[in-house]
């Protein structure tokens, strides 16, 4: 009697800290707070006739919060700063370009069955707005305007709490440089789309606190 006893005690106690592993393990996914830095590119025909941007920009900065409703699909609200300068046959400016984005999260991951236990891949998509602000003398020609961003990270977890990700994404700029004001100088000036790539980090908000 006294040894079934013991039998069923170290059973009931595995399923507890099995099912309790597994809470924690979702709770710590629940809310995480992402930081990404990286480079950019904007679209050469967001710029008026006979300017545009360099090829490759740095800095890109984004910062965000996600919160996963199920371990598939979630939200983020996140911003990002990027900054351009002029290629160098063109007039010399800077522009500053912020932008606030609402995006929609899906993680495919556990439906991918090759991709290793460390290894997640996250879509995520929604709309935005876009602050398009010259420096210097031209910032009067500051825009603001809509914007529809879509991308694809690759997580990499060192532990429960914390992942390494990159991140490609592209921001559509919903707008035209017909609406430019003419009568303001066009240098400087910006409504187009913009490709980003950053490098960052994932840190859960939530659960598992003491982790190791």
């Amino acid at each position: 009697m006294q040894y079934n006893f013991k039998q069923y005690l170290f059973f009931f106690t595995l399923v507890i800290i099995t099912f309790s592993s597994e809470a924690q393990l979702r709770d710590t996914a629940k809310w995480k707070a992402l930081f990404a830095v990286g480079i950019n590119y904007p679209t050469t025909d967001g710029f008026v006739t006979g300017s545009y941007a360099q090829s490759v920009n740095f800095p890109t900065v984004n910062l965000g919060v996600q919160h996963m409703f199920k371990s598939a699909y979630g939200v983020k609200l996140d911003y990002g700063f990027n900054r351009f300068k002029n290629h160098k046959d063109t007039p010399e400016f800077k522009l500053n370009y912020s932008r606030i984005n609402a995006q929609f999260v899906y993680d495919p991951s556990n439906f991918i069955g090759f991709l290793p236990s460390r290894l997640r891949t996250v879509l995520h998509a929604g709309p935005g707005i876009t602050f398009a602000k010259p420096l210097g003398i031209l910032k009067e020609n500051k825009q603001t305007f809509l914007n529809l961003l879509g991308g694809l990270e690759i997580h990499y977890a060192i532990n429960e709490k914390v992942s390494l990700f990159t991140d490609i994404a592209y921001i559509y700029g919903v707008t035209s440089l017909d609406v430019y004001d003419p009568a303001l100088n066009g240098l400087g000036a910006f409504n187009g789309s913009v490709f980003n790539l950053t490098f960052g980090l994932a840190v859960s908000l939530s659960g598992c606190q003491f982790c190791d």
